[in-house]
């Protein structure tokens, strides 16, 4: 490991020496690439710095042992040496971890009602309602791109964008079957119903990035519904795009411009067959793993959300580190349980050798 650490140390440095050069400036794709990589890097150096100082302390603690005077003291600071030592190491172990190269990408989301009903699409929207929040908190971009809304309110299926830095890699554990228990607005006698929403995180590809063969697209346009005005009823703005071979349908009805609604349905189209592809490739991964936090599978059931207990519980993580307040969380306050899933996800990871 300390091979793997110097290495980085010394690319730091270069990195660093490069975006000291005023030449680099000049061209914003180099000092994009190079500021991006200082910043992935910079946690890494500092928690080594952090590891060799607490190596130093432990030898010189441990020298200190000679002297029966200072035995007691020296005890002591390497008791806290060591302890720093060994946790800096576990620290080091985890940002060293490959890094999954979708983290940085937008996202596309999308919601389902499941089992409820009337109260599986509500609770559908209090989820969208959720992460429309969170990325509020994020500084993200959330775009509604297409929905099917129910006469209460609730939500039959929703299709966003989110755009924002390291938007896939702090939502991409939301994906999954969300559970909800609950007494219904619309349920008199005040007895608790269990419903349920499945959610979907994919990571927004570019053309460049997964490519579709023209030939296999078939491209309709119709006329969007919903608010808008005189203008939305009489323009065929609208688009759905069916991709032949697979069957997947996307549509986008957001934009006022055909070209722009055309463009976003294209990119939801990419993430949507790029999924189904990594689905295919994990399949073998996920049957060797005891538990995978991961990004999940829309199928499993991933979180329970128990309003009379007022808590939160992600059936993914154990002990005490389960449970989170409910109102903190369906008000989008998502970073304690993100922050969670993502150590255990490490965590398990590190112990699988990967």
């Amino acid at each position: 490991m300390l091979d793997k650490l110097e290495k980085v140390v010394l690319r730091y440095t270069q990195v660093e020496q490069q975006l000291g050069d005023p030449s680099v400036y000049a061209d914003l794709d180099k000092l994009t690439k190079l500021s991006r990589e200082q910043k992935e890097l910079q946690p890494i150096v500092t928690a080594y710095h952090d590891y060799r100082r607490a190596m130093q302390n432990y030898d010189e603690a441990l020298a200190m042992m000679s002297d029966e005077e200072l035995r007691d003291l020296a005890q002591e600071e390497l008791q806290n040496a060591k302890a720093e030592r060994e946790r800096l190491s576990e620290e080091l172990k985890r940002l060293l971890l490959p890094r999954d190269p979708n983290d940085d990408k937008n996202v596309i989301l999308e919601i389902r009602s499941g089992v409820g009903g009337e109260e599986g699409a509500l609770f559908a929207a209090d989820l969208l309602r959720m992460y429309t929040m969170y990325a509020e908190r994020k500084n993200w971009q959330l775009h509604i791109v297409s929905e099917n809304m129910t006469e209460l309110g609730g939500v039959k299926e929703v299709c966003a964008t989110i755009e924002g830095t390291g938007a896939y890699s702090r939502l991409k554990y939301e994906a999954g079957t969300h559970r909800v228990q609950r007494v219904p607005e619309t349920e008199s006698s005040g007895r608790i119903q269990t419903s349920a929403a499945t959610v979907a995180v994919m990571p927004e590809m570019e053309e460049v990035a997964f490519t579709i063969d023209p030939k296999d697209l078939q491209i309709d346009t119709y006329r969007s519904s919903g608010a808008g005005g005189q203008h939305v009823n009489k323009t065929e703005s609208a688009i759905r795009i069916t991709h032949l071979p697979t069957g997947t349908v996307v549509e986008c009805q957001d934009e006022r411009s055909q070209y722009k609604n055309k463009d976003r349905a294209m990119k939801i189209l990419r993430a949507k067959l790029y999924e189904a592809e990594q689905a295919r490739q994990n399949d073998a991964i996920a049957a060797r793993r005891k538990s995978q936090v991961g990004s999940g599978d829309r199928s499993g059931k991933i979180r329970t959300y128990n309003f009379p207990q007022n808590r939160v519980t992600d059936h993914r993580l154990t002990g005490d580190q389960k449970n989170f307040n409910i109102d903190a969380v369906i008000n989008g306050d998502l970073d304690a349980l993100v922050d969670a899933l993502t150590l255990a996800d490490q965590t398990a990871r590190l112990q699988e050798g990967q």
